[in-house]
């Protein structure tokens, strides 16, 4: 059975979101504080965690902090919708970014995506790029690649779809699992930029012009 942590100060949404996920089948242990998140991880294990932004004694990024040598697969959802918290999340390591109120089938959905991803076991390989899902790194000939969290999952798309034309909004849902209408139309471009020039010619990630991008 998969275990999450939610954290929530809210008590109506907490329960909410506690039973829908309980009827899911998974375990859900739930504190309202950074302190209680803390006091949860010490003595267990969570294969994901939920987190609110905004807690009576800190933030959702506090908690992620502890997580940060896990992995434990973590998701914000928070009334805050800025893009700059968007993006510092997801720098931060987030594999998801959830803002209220949202579709239940849909958040639902988001939370079985993220346990799949934490799941992921098999290295992967693209070009010279040897990728560990489960540790989340990248390295070339043994040597770490230095990446952001979000430069590693637009490397892990390209390596989970090698050969393919993914378009620009196929990348945005695998990195972001929306449609990206927060991000400006630059973002995914200059990340791009980014992955190439820390890959240097250890991997190609080529420019299908009118369609998209190709990795291999």
């Amino acid at each position: 059975m998969k275990t999450i942590l939610l954290v929530e100060d809210d008590a109506m949404i907490a329960a909410g979101i506690a039973y829908a996920l309980e009827q899911e089948g998974y375990s859900v242990a739930h504190g309202k504080t950074v302190g209680e998140a803390r006091a949860a991880l010490t003595g267990a294990k969570f294969d994901l965690a939920i987190l609110d932004l905004q807690l009576p004694d800190g933030t959702g990024f506090d908690v992620r902090e502890t997580l940060k040598n896990t992995d434990t697969a973590v998701i914000f959802l928070t009334v805050v919708d800025d893009e700059g918290h968007i993006v510092k999340a997801f720098d931060g390591g987030a594999d998801d970014y959830i803002t209220k109120p949202f579709r239940l089938r849909e958040f639902l959905a988001r939370v079985k995506r993220a346990l799949n991803r934490s799941g992921a076991a098999a290295a992967l390989t693209l070009g010279a790029v040897t990728i560990d899902p489960r540790a989340g790194k990248a390295s070339v000939a043994g040597k770490p690649l230095e990446l952001t969290a979000l430069e590693y999952r637009l490397l892990l798309t390209f390596a989970n779809n090698k050969g393919r034309i993914l378009s620009r909004l196929q990348i945005l849902e695998y990195i972001w699992d929306a449609a990206g209408s927060f991000v400006e139309d630059n973002t995914l471009t200059v990340y791009i930029k980014r992955l190439r020039e820390k890959l240097g010619g250890a991997a190609k990630i080529e420019t299908v012009r009118g369609l998209g991008y190709r990795a291999d």
